[in-house]
């Protein structure tokens, strides 16, 4: 019989905590943000090409999987290595369960349109007719369910031409590069400054038996190439960073898409890129559950 002992750290021990449940004898330990949905919530992350300015949450939540009979001896084990008082906030007797199924299962086929599903490789696709994307979670970000994947997926669903070339920056999975090659694109490249996130997309990509190139930003910069879509998934911050860097591959005519943006920043970002280039004018094409996409087209003559 397992059980379920969730502890509560700081930022400054969370990590030595974890380690040492791990060493002895946890079977896992889960960290989540004790502040998560309250207004005191932080995202970690880094900017393009830069370490996250933090590393932890300010409040740790830490669940703890463990045999029932050892649980309090490994808590008290952990709590000595590092001089710890560590607290029990919750005891949980978990049942023995196929944890694949259970994880399986909260992944099902996620609609995008009438004819564009992501579908994990342990469902089979709703209709035959259907343009489907193959994926199972992973290291990467991009499953298909997240506001801002399906806006950026809907918005190549209903503008795609095809043949179009297409640059997909912060690729993640490649979720966004392997719809682009299924619905008809052209040459499709996928950018990211993680190489577990280049690895997963490649991998995806030849799962989908599509063609999709996958690079870092210097594998990029290296270039002069412009793109007749120009995607990038990301968070507003480092999209305003990127301003100048994704403007200067929408070629002419070309369209710049862009998500991972909370409706209040909307209007602060499309101010940002007006500013940086006013050839390519943004407006907010739909939005999702708080989440914005915004979309715009070069005009004829500016040159970025």
């Amino acid at each position: 019989m397992l059980i379920e002992i969730t502890l509560s750290a700081d930022e400054r021990v969370v990590g030595a905590l974890s380690d040492a449940l791990i060493e002895s004898g946890a079977l896992a330990v889960s960290i989540e943000d004790a502040l998560a949905d309250t207004q005191h919530e932080q995202p970690l992350y880094g900017e393009p090409g830069f370490a996250p300015q933090a590393t932890a949450w300010a409040q740790s939540r830490l669940r703890v999987l463990a045999p029932q009979d050892r649980a309090d001896a490994i808590v008290e084990a952990a709590a000595a290595a590092t001089q710890l008082v560590l607290g029990i906030e919750q005891r949980v007797v978990v049942d023995d369960i196929d944890w694949v199924r259970v994880t399986q299962a909260q992944f099902l086929p996620t609609q995008i349109s009438d004819r564009l599903w992501i579908v994990p490789t342990w469902h089979q696709p709703p209709t035959s007719d259907a343009v489907v994307v193959r994926l199972d979670p992973g290291v990467a970000f991009g499953t298909g369910t997240h506001p801002t994947t399906q806006l950026c997926l809907a918005w190549l669903d209903e503008n795609l031409r095809v043949g179009a070339t297409v640059l997909d920056y912060g690729c993640g999975s490649g979720i966004l590069a392997i719809a682009a090659a299924k619905l008809g694109a052209g040459a499709v490249m996928g950018i990211d400054i993680d190489p577990q996130a280049l690895a997963a997309a490649r991998a995806n990509t030849s799962a989908n038996s599509v063609a999709a190139s996958y690079t870092d930003s210097h594998g990029l910069s290296q270039s002069a190439t412009t793109f007749d879509i120009v995607l990038a998934n990301i968070l507003s911050n480092p999209l305003k960073l990127l301003a100048p860097a994704l403007l200067a591959r929408v070629s002419q005519r070309g369209a710049l898409v862009l998500s991972g943006i909370l409706e209040r920043q909307a209007e602060d970002l499309i101010a940002t890129y007006r500013h940086t280039d006013p050839g390519v004018p943004l407006h907010i094409w739909r939005s999702a559950d708080g989440w914005v996409c915004l979309a715009g087209t070069r005009t004829v003559g500016s040159d970025g």
